[in-house]
């Protein structure tokens, strides 16, 4: 005399609803969302400094035509166009090869770049008050 429950019932072909696979594995829990600390970002000021004339591709270096105030080595610029957007302190300046610290309202200075950069691009200094 068999008992009905010990008889062994023939498991189907494919993914049963709600599990993970054949295997009978359940799926795995979703985690909880934490919601991470809103952290209020420093107050940056951007000012309009220039705009980029020229760009050397094997050199890395823009040319820059300062319109307003002036930049000067350490300082922090956002060079923003169309395609172009990265921020970048100045480490070197140059006016006709020769070195510079600070450049004024006037000046076409050379600056090296960590992105490319393009004609009419804009310049922005960023200070913080």
């Amino acid at each position: 005399m068999v008992f009905g429950f010990l008889l062994k019932k023939k498991k189907k072909n494919g993914p049963k609803k709600g599990l993970a696979s054949a295997t009978g594995k359940k799926p795995a829990k979703r985690p909880k969302k934490i919601k991470k600390p809103t952290i209020k970002k420093k107050a940056v000021k951007e000012v309009g400094v220039g705009k980029a004339i020229h760009y050397f591709p094997k050199v890395k270096a823009a040319v820059i035509k300062i319109t307003k105030g002036g930049i000067s080595n350490g300082d922090l610029l956002h060079i923003k166009g169309q395609t172009t957007d990265f921020i970048q302190k100045v480490s070197s300046m140059q006016i006709d090869k020769k070195p510079i610290k600070k450049g004024k309202k006037g000046q076409e200075v050379g600056l090296r770049v960590k992105s490319k950069t393009r004609r009419h691009d804009k310049v922005y200094k960023i200070t913080r008050p």
